[in-house]
């Protein structure tokens, strides 16, 4: 399969502070692929290398083959970014903003023209064409973002934090859009510390922490790592914890009448659980299996305090 994204010993040093330490993984064409790591793990880093804002220090970064460095221009023309940050002209109406911005990229005016009227109506502020940036309010401006990095017709969108500050339904119309996209061919790559939006959106996820790559794996594959809790209800509240002896049960805890399980796959121990439990004559009610949460697999890949404190303030 083609890839869309190919880094391979990506270095960049600032002075002593190393910000990218090796970096290396693949995204395919077509992906929707997620890159998590609390502040500081080097994620804008990489998204500034490939789009020609850092100039590497030592490694390679290929976007649909192309150097970003070596070939800068056809590398770039392949890239739509929205960025955390608010980075807009605010002298115009924001309908020529985006003119403006498909001419940078050698689009005609009237293609252009077409665009940014497409770009507008896919994401839901057409009828604002004629307002400046600074008039908009926070959301709208969120999705002038990610107009802006669509107007150039993108074979590979990069999402730096898109949702961040925006409330829950606008989070949802837009995560509707980026999907849609998405099956419709373009390749996403998404930074983000709402972990539910990762296990929600991307086929794959790179975890990355002090500029490496600590694992990359599809969301349940990471939380298969994890360990699960198995809720089971018994008819009569024993008077001691039952002694569970299989393989994979890592803790056993009495909430009354509720037996909590702690495991890895829970649904797979959940049927010796049951056969364990009735044949010491204990009569179940009611199971239920709460599984470990991407979040939980995130912060025990990391284990740093600054990541275990943002993930702290997203709940």
């Amino acid at each position: 399969m083609e890839l869309a994204i190919r880094a391979d010993g990506l270095r960049k040093t600032y002075g002593d502070v190393v910000a990218l330490d090796g970096l290396s993984f693949e995204v395919d064409r077509g992906e929707f692929f997620g890159l998590l790591g609390p502040n500081g793990a080097g994620k804008t880093t990489f998204i500034n290398i490939l789009v020609g804002l850092v100039r590497k220090s030592g490694g390679t970064a290929e976007v649909f083959g192309y150097d970003v460095e070596a070939e800068y221009r056809e590398a770039r023309d392949r890239i739509g970014l929205a960025p955390q940050e608010f980075n807009v002209d605010r002298f115009f109406p924001i309908h020529e903003v985006l003119e403006h911005k498909a001419g940078y990229h050698g689009v005609s005016p009237a293609e252009a023209e077409r665009r940014a009227a497409e770009a507008l109506k896919t994401v839901g502020i057409w009828e604002k064409r004629d307002t400046r940036f600074d008039w908009l309010s926070g959301g709208m401006k969120r999705r002038f973002l990610l107009a802006r990095a669509l107007v150039t017709d993108p074979e590979l969108l990069i999402l730096d934090e898109p949702t961040a500050g925006v409330d829950v339904q606008l989070r949802r119309d837009l995560w509707r859009v980026i999907e849609r996209l998405n099956a419709e061919g373009t390749t996403i790559l998404l930074t983000t510390h709402y972990i539910e939006e990762a296990e929600r959106l991307c086929d794959r996820v790179a975890i990355v922490d002090s500029g490496r790559i600590v694992e990359v794996a599809t969301p349940d594959e990471l939380r298969s790592r994890g360990t699960d809790e198995v809720f089971v209800t018994l008819a009569d509240a024993p008077a001691s914890v039952p002694d569970i002896d299989i393989d994979g049960v890592v803790g056993t805890r009495l909430d009354g009448d509720v037996l909590v399980v702690t495991a890895q796959g829970g649904g797979r121990i959940a049927p010796e659980l049951l056969r364990s439990l009735e044949y010491e004559g204990h009569e179940v009610v009611d199971l239920d299996i709460r599984r470990a949460s991407l979040e939980e697999v995130f912060v025990d890949m990391t284990r740093t305090d600054e990541a275990a404190k943002k993930l702290g303030a997203i709940q």
